[in-house]
């Protein structure tokens, strides 16, 4: 499979976005910034579900792993370390007909713009966004905004294995912002300047080095298809040794099939000691494991999983999307995890009568505390039910008249638009018991 069988699916899924409020361009009223969103209500939702299920996954529920929030800015000796400064670059080039800019290894030699053939030769450009920190504006005064999380987990090791009294094989994760000044961001949110990475550094004794590397990839190609994501839609490339950055002894990817072919969705790599030691030769601290129990002392290799929270929202987005017929009439629907969908359950009352809303209010409160609810009352049910399909809620709770009586509600399955009778008393079990087994 080369690509993804509706060619306007890309399309279709950014209109959506924006239409239902998932994702708008930033400063929209001041005609837009390039590269930048805002993640509507339900986007916020979706990105926010997205990063607990990783760190679910990656801290939560395992003991081998804390977690850290490091600084955004930081002083260039970081960078300088890293090699960041000298290698995080990308090779540019300016088309001398239309003055566009573009990065070399993208565009071959057209201009994407104006079909030139007439561009200077490729130089390097750094990624990191750099400022001042303080009132003076000169050299002495220069921080840089990240372009990655990992650094303040290895500038951090030595004071989480005193206070976390953690050896290796243990990890140290974090969430957070990164930027980039990418030359040609683009593809909606798959490419932009401000981002937000989950990623992993796990520390592990040298020789373990290709074992752990080997289990991470594994264990993060099964995160992704267990929320949702088809094998047919996923694969695993190992990278050649001419693509490997200046730090790593071997990386794969796990590519996506996005609308325009396989991309990356999340890099695994094996960062050797590299970090530890050039930190450890800049800053004159100690960057290294005694265990007592051998009396080796030795500097951890590192497995680093990584993976953009909101690339991975657009994953998850294009393939939950899809169209089908129901009652005779064409919808739409977001085939979503229950686990990543802004709302897990819509709360219906079938009119806005005071006595059926007030139950539907008493229902809500029963199923907030467990879930992300959705309470909505205009317009027919009909279109109700259309709406939360077409936003990816799993599940919608209907409150008719037989309610007072009976005191059950209906619960209706996105996916299968089947619809059972279920008591109130009974509700919070029925909705665990869907949560469990989907």
């Amino acid at each position: 499979m080369d690509s993804p069988k509706d060619p306007e699916l890309f399309d279709k899924v950014v209109t959506l976005c924006k239409v239902r409020g998932f994702v708008f361009p930033s400063a929209e009223i001041y005609g837009g910034f390039r590269s930048t969103y805002d993640y509507g209500p339900l986007g916020s939702l979706m990105l926010r579900n997205v990063k607990q299920a990783w760190w679910r996954a990656m801290v939560q529920l395992r003991d081998d792993v804390v977690g850290i929030d490091a600084a955004i800015l930081s002083p260039p000796a970081v960078w300088a370390a890293s090699g960041h400064l000298s290698n995080f670059t990308d090779p540019m080039v300016d088309c001398r007909s239309c003055k566009e800019r573009w990065r070399a290894d993208t565009i071959g030699d057209t201009c994407p713009n104006c079909g030139s053939h007439d561009l200077t030769e490729a130089r390097a450009f750094n990624l990191m966004f750099k400022t001042h920190a303080g009132p003076v504006d000169d050299e002495g005064h220069v921080a840089y905004l990240r372009p990655e999380t990992a650094q303040g987990m290895f500038t951090n090791f030595a004071n989480v294995v005193r206070t976390a009294r953690k050896k290796p094989p243990f990890g140290i994760a974090q969430v957070g912002k990164a930027f980039r000044n990418e030359i040609t961001p683009g593809n909606f949110i798959f490419r932009t300047r401000e981002f937000e990475l989950m990623e992993l550094e796990f520390f592990v004794p040298p020789t373990d080095a290709p074992t752990w590397f080997e289990y991470w990839l594994e264990q993060r190609y099964s995160w992704h298809r267990d929320l949702g994501i088809p094998e047919t839609h996923l694969r695993k490339r190992v990278h050649d040794t001419d693509e490997l950055s200046h730090y790593s002894a071997r990386t794969a990817d796990i590519e996506f099939l996005y609308p325009w072919g396989w991309g990356e969705l999340e890099g695994v790599a094996n960062r050797t000691d590299f970090d530890l030691l050039a930190h450890a030769r800049a800053s004159g601290e100690a960057l290294e494991y005694f265990d007592q129990a051998s009396g080796e002392r030795y500097t951890p290799y590192v497995i680093e999983p990584a993976l953009g929270a909101t690339r991975s929202m657009m994953a998850f987005l294009l393939a939950a999307y899809a169209e089908d017929e129901v009652g005779g009439e064409r919808r739409t629907v977001l085939r979503l995890d229950w686990r990543v969908a802004p709302y897990a359950v819509a709360v219906l009352p079938l009119s806005k009568k005071p006595e059926l809303e007030a139950t539907s209010k008493e229902v809500l409160g029963l199923l907030q505390p467990n879930y992300m609810c959705d309470y909505d009352v205009t317009q027919s049910i009909g279109r109700r039910y259309r709406r939360q399909d077409e936003i990816g809620t799993p599940w919608c709770v209907t409150v008719d008249f037989d309610t007072l009586e009976d005191r059950a509600v209906t619960v209706r399955d996105r996916d299968t638009t089947e619809q059972v009778r279920v008591p109130i008393e009974r509700l919070a079990a029925e909705l665990a018991s869907r949560a469990t087994t989907s």
